[in-house]
């Protein structure tokens, strides 16, 4: 799907110093997708998402990644967060794009389709699922090895109908 009207910024945020998490908050139900995109760097680790503040073991996720010599997947059930793919390092800034479909809808769990690359690491996407019926309103952005540094971009978009 090609950008343009589709897809409208509903906030952005420059971090201005090194922080353990982010958070959007207050999210409308009024598209019918989220696009989150983070462009930056971190402590190195990956980044994972919570949704509505859920730490409850509500989240899986199923991974393919490749570094052009081999190739593999794995899954992981029961997690207490959502993974996004790529490694967020100090040295190499990252761009992982995560699409949240349906995120508004209350009959339905939620999934996501997640993905990222580096030329000196792998690529990956992953497909995850959040097993709540509530409708998303907030997304914690925090990363396994520490810290979203300072200057990372983090943009989430919504997406009308088309």
């Amino acid at each position: 799907m090609a950008a343009g009207s589709t897809y409208t910024p509903i906030a952005t945020t420059t971090l201005g110093s090194n922080v353990a998490s982010y958070t959007f908050s207050s999210i409308a139900g009024t598209y019918t997708d989220l696009v989150l995109v983070y462009a930056g760097t971190g402590d190195n680790g990956d980044l994972y998402l919570q949704f509505n503040g859920d730490t409850g073991t509500n989240y899986s996720v199923t991974n393919l990644y490749g570094n052009g010599t081999s190739a593999g997947s794995n899954r992981a059930t029961t997690n207490s967060v959502s993974y996004v793919p790529g490694l967020i390092r100090s040295t190499q800034p990252s761009s992982p794009i995560t699409h949240i479909m349906n995120y508004a809808n209350t009959t339905t769990y939620k999934t996501f389709i997640a993905r990222a690359g580096s030329a000196d690491y792998e690529v990956m996407a992953r497909v995850g699922l959040w097993r709540s019926t509530a409708a998303i309103t907030s997304i914690t952005i925090k990363n396994t090895g520490g810290n979203l540094n300072s200057g990372s971009v983090i943009t989430l978009y919504g997406i009308t109908a088309a």
